[in-house]
């Protein structure tokens, strides 16, 4: 490597010039039709995102946290249940869980694929245990099936955590496993919004219209509340139309950030360094290796004008806030040992052949 070239670890930018007029024409069509929340782009991108994940109902709401406590609350959990999950998805499973009044119970991942380890599901069940939201990290399924082998027969709520799967799945997509799943359309996401946005995805009716209450101040209907701890948490109808627009587009998208992760692989084998797990249906939302000198390797990377990021340093149950819950170093330890030593490298839909082949230039000459 003689020059140096600047490869950002994000750039959304690329896909705004890319959808072009298509994009600031839907939001020129909301903007001269006068109606600004819970319309018909809402009612018209919950009907197509629900058919594109294989669910029979989809709920727009503000935001993919707000999505998690929805469901948490449109279930019925808070004060004395536990909810079983994973420590190492940043905090925004346990912040919800803790909203709704229970107690967040962490189990260790699978080292590999980095999602919960569905074997040791059953040993953290309690009389306690409501739910357990497992979470489709970096854009790869969890273990469905084992996991619901497990919780279904002992009654236990299932709500995926699909903010960073979009898409994701074989025969099967994510948003169409669990009892709820909740999406995340932060502009970074695999599908993402102009903003904050979130939806939840379901095949129960019921809970389909209890969501559709809780949103909105728990309203039956107009100014009449029917259902007891609703919030205002709406997904607007500009957020919605440009979400319309992208959803035609996430396929295409995920089948490049495949392309990019294979080309990735290719460039960078033989290294000691760990690569992510190739599942079938994997989207990539994040192409996360490992490398035990991981702090040189970023500080190596930057300084070579490569964007890079860890996802994430501090796992949820060693966290200051949750100090109280009684977790401490070596609890999970597959966990601890990930946060340790992973790196995320940059991955979208735009990133170039001559990008990435600097990007895996840089971390060669690392090791050389």
């Amino acid at each position: 490597m003689t020059t140096t070239m600047h490869v950002p670890f994000g750039d959304l930018a690329r896909q705004a010039v890319d959808l072009g007029d298509e994009l600031t024409g839907a939001l020129a069509r909301v903007a001269v039709g006068g109606w600004y929340v819970l319309g018909a782009e809402v009612r018209a991108f919950e009907e197509e995102f629900a058919a594109y994940c294989g669910a029979a109902s989809s709920i727009g709401v503000a935001s993919g946290f707000e999505a998690l406590y929805l469901a948490l609350a449109a279930l019925g959990v808070g004060p004395g249940d536990e909810v079983i999950t994973v420590a190492n998805a940043c905090v925004y499973q346990a912040a919800a869980i803790l909203q709704a009044g229970a107690r967040p119970v962490f189990v260790d991942v699978d080292p590999q694929t980095h999602n919960l380890d569905p074997a040791l599901l059953a040993a953290a069940i309690t009389p306690r245990t409501k739910a357990v939201i497992p979470v489709h990290l970096y854009g790869q399924l969890a273990r469905m099936a084992e996991i619901l082998e497990v919780a279904r027969p002992r009654g236990i709520a299932v709500i995926e955590d699909a903010a960073q799967a979009h898409g994701a799945g074989d025969e099967r997509r994510a948003g169409a496993w669990g009892d709820l799943a909740c999406f995340s359309f932060y502009p970074s996401k695999n599908l993402g919004a102009l903003g904050d946005a979130g939806a939840l995805t379901t095949d129960d009716k019921a809970l389909a219209d209890r969501l559709r209450r809780l949103r909105m101040y728990g309203w039956g209907e107009k100014y009449i509340t029917t259902e007891p701890g609703g919030r205002n948490s709406r997904l607007d109808e500009i957020q919605a139309a440009a979400l319309r627009v992208k959803l035609r587009r996430l396929d295409a998208w995920n089948a490049a950030r495949h392309e990019r992760a294979a080309w990735y692989r290719a460039l960078l084998a033989g290294l000691p360094l760990g690569l992510p797990a190739d599942t079938p249906g994997h989207v990539y939302h994040l192409f996360v290796v490992a490398c035990d000198a991981r702090d040189d390797l970023r500080r190596h990377l930057i300084a070579s004008g490569v964007g890079c990021d860890i996802h994430y340093p501090l796992p949820a149950h060693l966290q200051p806030a949750y100090a109280h819950l009684g977790y401490k170093p070596g609890d999970l330890p597959v966990t601890e040992g990930l946060a340790a030593t992973i790196l995320s490298l940059p991955l979208y839909p735009e990133l170039t052949r001559q990008e990435v082949e600097y990007v895996a230039g840089a971390v060669r000459q690392f090791f050389d």
